[in-house]
């Protein structure tokens, strides 16, 4: 049975620096180098800003990777009080397991790519460890937008098949193999092409004129 935790969860944030060229080369084709990168540091800002509404600046952390003293990193430190770290070296799995683990309790990790992630879904999440040792928000495509633990389980990202539509199915597999039971409070979609950069550029227009 799982045990309700007695602090709140920490949420870790995976974020590159907004490098042209390096941040989002999918949206390049449509954005340019210049505007891929301004767009990955926009969708960096909203995601910080919701992970602090939702949990509060003392429990997230924003791991860098790239370029770890970026301008847009200080001044999200600076702007919420969030602590920075740099991401390990290895794959997804590495680095998601490393930041999961460097914090005691239980804690999530979020991709910075993922603004469709709201405030009430990360408090949903919150909830969700006090029946489920695992938590889980499903991408569309197949994958997943955060993962949360209350203890370590490297089977959960060990030979997994990152930047396919398998990572969900695999990942599920392996929670099956280990008994675990997982909650999965609702479904995100991220922003890798064109279309889902116009997609949430939309919400944000439709949400703005409510």
């Amino acid at each position: 049975m799982p045990v309700k935790p007695t602090v709140q969860p920490h949420l870790h944030l995976l974020a590159k620096a907004p490098l042209p060229g390096r941040a989002k080369t999918r949206l390049i084709p449509y954005l340019g180098p210049e505007g891929a990168a301004q767009a990955h540091a926009t969708m960096v800002r909203h995601c910080v800003a919701t992970a602090c509404q939702a949990l509060g600046a003392l429990n997230v952390t924003l791991w860098t990777s790239l370029e770890h003293q970026h301008p847009l990193f200080l001044e999200l430190q600076s702007h919420h009080g969030i602590a920075l770290a740099a991401q390990q070296q290895g794959d997804v799995g590495m680095r998601v397991r490393y930041a999961l683990n460097s914090t005691p309790g239980p804690s999530m990790v979020m991709g910075t790519d993922c603004p469709s992630i709201t405030v009430g879904m990360l408090k949903q999440c919150r909830a969700a460890f006090e029946s489920a040792p695992v938590v889980i928000l499903p991408a569309e495509d197949g994958g997943y937008g955060l993962i949360g633990t209350y203890d370590d389980h490297p089977s959960l990202f060990e030979g997994i098949p990152w930047g396919t539509e398998q990572v969900l199915k695999v990942t599920c597999q392996r929670l099956a193999a280990l008994a675990l039971k997982a909650s999965f409070p609702d479904t995100m979609w991220d922003i890798d092409r064109p279309e889902d950069w116009q997609r949430w550029q939309q919400t944000l227009q439709n949400a703005a004129s409510v």
